[in-house]
């Protein structure tokens, strides 16, 4: 019987490492398109992947990719712009660059990564709204079934969550000014984002869903900052701002290297990131993971 194969896009970030080892489990050939190889040795031991070394994914090269694969999975984002790289181009051509390539190469499916509270016309930030640009024009290419996935903040191993603020509370001198304090995320681990994944890809009824996905609680955000203090022991004042300082925060902040906090990120901190009555775990048979259950594993 043929192995079945994925061409896994973003698969060397922190969700495409674990997906691609839980499809590996699954008997899934994998292609991983990477600038870097080198820097992800550790995905060649993972068996049936294989690191294909690209230098830009236009639809020629997404086309050589794709060859031969029965879905294609799309987990590229980014969180700011930076540079010449922007929303537009990774969150909406990029999808259309992709289609056409699938579409040429015959691949059935696709799995695409959104994101909760993504919405062509109603976004809260431009994130949210080219985020649900991406959505929709996945949804409606011919000749494709799609699944889509629209995670709230996800937690892990190697996460950019606690590990992100821990690094920051570590560095901070006995107060801590936190922008945005009252925001609420449902933080989903990422073992459940990979498992619905997995699970999409062998459940015909999934075609065509577009899966909200949460974790069992919700927390403000300064609720998981004081709780990522708490598990790395460091005692200091959190000091919550107010909406003019959280703005302003988001002015000075995007002029840093790295851009650790964006207007942009302010405005998609406006609209909670909590799912409503459906979670797409729980549609798929998966019991949400608390984060009681993992982040002591890797934090403090």
């Amino acid at each position: 019987m043929k192995q079945p194969k994925a061409c896994i896009l973003g698969g060397t970030g922190f969700v495409g490492q674990h997906l691609v080892r839980r499809l590996g489990k699954a008997g899934w050939r994998s292609t991983v398109p990477s600038r870097r190889p080198h820097r992800h040795r550790d995905l060649r031991l993972v068996q049936g992947v294989t690191l294909r070394e690209v230098q830009r994914l236009d639809q020629s090269t997404l086309r050589d990719c794709f060859a031969g694969c029965d879905c294609v999975i799309n987990l590229v984002g980014i969180l700011n712009e930076e540079g010449k790289t922007t929303f537009q181009q990774v969150h909406v051509e990029l999808v259309r660059t992709l289609i056409a390539a699938a579409q040429e190469t015959g691949v059935p499916r696709l799995l695409h990564m959104s994101a909760l509270n993504a919405d062509a016309q109603q976004g809260g930030s431009a994130y949210l709204r080219t985020k649900g640009m991406g959505e929709d024009l996945a949804h409606e290419a011919e000749g494709l079934v799609v699944t889509s996935f629209r995670p709230s903040v996800i937690f892990g191993r190697g996460d950019s969550l606690f590990n992100r603020f821990a690094s920051l509370l570590d560095q901070a001198p006995g107060v801590f000014p936190l922008a945005c304090p009252d925001a609420r995320f449902a933080p989903v681990w990422v073992g459940d984002v990979s498992e619905a994944m997995a699970r999409a890809l062998r459940a015909p009824d999934s075609i065509g869903h577009r899966y909200d996905l949460c974790g069992p609680r919700i927390f403000t955000l300064e609720e998981l900052v004081s709780y990522t203090a708490g598990r790395i022991g460091r005692r200091l004042l959190l000091a919550g701002l107010n909406d003019w300082a959280s703005r302003t925060q988001a002015r000075l902040f995007e002029l840093v290297p790295g851009k650790p906090f964006s207007r942009d990120n302010y405005l998609s901190m406006q609209t909670p990131s909590v799912c409503g009555e459906h979670n797409g775990l729980l549609e798929l048979g998966i019991h949400p993971t608390d984060i009681e259950t993992i982040v002591p594993t890797y934090l403090g």
